[in-house]
């Protein structure tokens, strides 16, 4: 929970990297790949089956994919290259110390199953026995501390990010958490597909008891003590719709009136095991963390040690014997995504070093795989969409003259990351000992990334630190340091392609840049100013025009089915997924005019028979082409912030009117929308 930032992203998957300093040689790649079309579909009816229907029939789901799209095929293929490149660093016996030796002994480590199920429960028992022994208020706060160092999350989570009122200093916030099912609707909704997801959580939490020796008994009493409380802390978290208003979750307090107004936790004792001297702190939900302080002083010693107890299991339960890990998946892989299989071991113990040892990774990747010419490209095209969306900002008719300056203020004063940092993290402090247990040293290596980030309260906010890693496949905006950031691992097809013509790239990449940009202006970013301060720079007049634009195109996500369920249709959450939206539409819209700014009034030859505009929302469409099961669908509809990809094409595109141009759409096709019902934010 430590390791949490504020930032919107383009979608959330990870990339894996390389340890060498050679770049191959890649076969070219086409811009538009005419097998991923489906052209027995009408372009004008259903532009996500025309575009992406080819793609989605050649990439099935596996039985380990909840989810498969353009996203996971690049990690795939990246994961692919690196596990032959891991292999030949595990043979290399690079020097001990060296970050090259500690990543291959993490990898290794996680591919020795003989070792991991001999061990069985064996490595977890310290740790277990630790939380056993636990008794005074003092010892239950820094165990609470502790365990926020592993990433276990019992009752709240704490992060440190740039103060959103004084945005040149980082600041302690607490959040609600406790929640190990994710999101509090699991708790509370009472749908059959819902409670089917909490039977089968239920019978997580037993399994786990179990395997680390409780009685049948013992372990049943444990799955009640949990939900309890769990449920306790879910009856008093914001929604997701609720944690989208940065002014409702920022409620700043000293120390002192910290101590004051939750007093049975001992926040000394907490901070204490954090290594933390605590200042002021933003409590981010208050009553979440005012249900934390009831529980605290209501339960019983043996319910709060069982609660602890779980959160141990949950999060050592991927570095430990099959079992364990097999349990995990059949509740977080199988009940709540709908996988089949778990993915092979390699991809799990790859995974490992990628994010504990992040930067270490990235700065191997970015020499074997990122080039200069591409940063180059990409630095001229984030120029011409920040020209783009100036041009958009004076064109508005719903904003004032006021405002737009503002506006002008904010995103002349963007701070631009491409590719990679200019330094990179030090890990030599950082012990990788294969003579101890795999779960040992994952948790070392988490607790030196979150007391790295702990080290940063209270000091001022570095604005060269990058918030992923390079090799990351995404892309982000914080709003804190007005920030735009575009990582090596998105720069490749289908996101950027050095062989394809500029449409494509504008309409793939392009859309990325201005993505990124609009979410400084959707309906959280435009709430902090060019300094990264929530404070209130619109009009009152152009804040009423916007919302009412906004809550259009809330009104046009919640008519979409996004599944037929058994007890009727699923719809989508317009409100919960309203920053992605204007960030979709918007960053189409700027991108198209930076294109076409691009061209200097010339029109480019057709290419495979499609026009540039034509290839312009293609190459659109192919970044969002993907199949995905109807329990992964239920999932992100709770839980995720973007819509699904069929409607990140279809249901923005529809309020774009070049693309009617593009492809001849009329009052009698399914994509038409009518001009009033049309909406344009940016």
């Amino acid at each position: 929970m430590i390791s949490k930032m504020k930032y919107f992203s383009m979608a959330v998957a990870v990339a894996a990297f390389t340890a060498c300093t050679t770049k191959p040689a890649q076969e070219k790649v086409p811009g538009i790949d005419l097998t991923s079309l489906d052209t027995t579909a009408v372009a004008a009816d259903d532009f996500y089956q025309y575009a992406c229907g080819g793609w989605m029939a050649n990439n099935p789901l596996r039985p380990e994919h909840a989810r498969f799209g353009s996203f996971d095929k690049l990690i795939e293929e990246n994961q692919t290259q690196i596990r032959q490149l891991f292999d030949e660093l595990s043979k290399s016996q690079a020097a001990a110390g060296t970050n090259e030796r500690k990543i291959a002994d993490l990898y290794n480590m996680g591919l020795d199953s003989v070792r991991l199920n001999t061990e069985g429960a064996a490595p977890l028992k310290p740790y277990l026995d630790a939380i056993a022994a636990v008794a005074t208020p003092a010892e239950k706060a820094a165990m609470i501390g502790t365990l926020h160092l592993r990433n276990a999350s019992p009752f709240f989570g704490l992060y440190v990010n740039g103060d959103e009122k004084n945005s040149s200093m980082n600041i302690l916030y607490l959040y609600q958490g406790g929640m190990s099912m994710g999101d509090r609707d699991y708790y509370l909704n009472n749908d059959e597909a819902t409670v089917a997801v909490r039977e089968a959580y239920k019978n997580y939490i037993n399994r786990l008891f179990t395997l680390c020796g409780y009685t049948a008994e013992q372990a049943a009493a444990a799955v009640e003590t949990v939900m309890k409380i769990e449920t306790r802390l879910a009856e008093a978290a914001f929604s997701n719709v609720e944690l989208r208003n940065p002014e409702a979750n920022y409620n700043k307090k000293s120390y002192a009136e910290l101590k004051a107004e939750y007093k049975n936790l001992d926040w000394d004792a907490y901070f204490a095991a954090l290594g933390v001297e605590p200042q002021d702190i933003v409590v981010g939900q208050v009553k979440a963390i005012a249900a934390v302080d009831n529980l605290v002083a209501t339960l019983s010693d043996d319910e709060f040690r069982t609660y602890l107890a779980f959160n141990m299991m949950n999060c050592a339960s991927d570095c430990l014997s099959d079992d364990f890990s097999a349990a995990q998946f059949d509740f977080y892989g199988r009940a709540l995504s709908g996988k089949e299989q778990q993915e092979p071991r390699w991809k799990h113990a790859l995974a490992v070093p990628n994010s504990l040892m992040s930067e270490a990774v990235g700065e191997m990747y970015v020499n074997k795989f990122f080039s200069a010419e591409s940063k180059e490209r990409m630095v001229t095209m984030v120029a011409n969409l920040a020209t783009a969306l100036g041009e958009h900002i004076d064109a508005l008719d719903w904003m004032s003259d006021e405002t737009k300056a503002k506006a002008h203020e904010k995103l002349s004063t963007f701070h631009v990351k491409i590719g990679y940092p200019d330094e990179w993290r030090d890990y030599s402090a950082l012990e990788i000992n294969p003579e101890e247990s795999y779960l040992a040293n994952a948790l070392r290596a988490v607790e030196f990334e979150n007391a790295n980030n702990l080290a940063e309260a209270y000091k001022p906010v570095n604005k060269d630190k990058w918030l992923i890693s390079p090799q990351t496949v995404n892309a982000y905006y914080n709003p804190t340091t007005n920030e735009i950031c575009f990582p090596a691992g998105i720069l490749q097809p289908p996101f950027f392609n050095a062989d394809a013509d500029d449409a494509v790239n504008y309409g793939a990449i392009g859309v990325v840049i201005g993505h990124e940009m609009t979410h400084g202006f959707d309906d959280q970013g435009r709430q902090y100013d060019k300094d990264g301060n929530l404070n209130n720079w619109w009009q009152k007049v152009d804040e009423e025009k916007f919302n009412v634009l906004a809550d259009k195109l809330v009104a046009q996500f919640d008519k979409i089915v996004v599944l037929e369920g058994e007890n009727g249709p699923v719809y989508a959450n317009g409100r919960f997924t309203l920053g992605e939206n204007i960030a979709d539409q918007g960053g189409l819209r700027v991108a198209y005019t930076a294109f076409r700014n691009s061209l200097n009034g010339a029109e480019p030859e057709a290419i495979d028979g499609f026009t540039a505009d034509q290839r312009f929302y293609l190459g659109y469409a192919a970044l969002w082409a993907g199949n995905v099961r109807d329990a992964e669908i239920l999932r992100r509809t709770t839980t995720d912030p973007h819509s699904l990809g069929r409607w990140r094409v279809n249901a923005t595109l529809r309020n774009i009117d070049n693309f009617y141009q593009a492809f001849g759409v009329t009052e009698e096709d399914a994509m038409y929308l009518a001009p009033e019902e049309r909406v344009v934010i940016w």
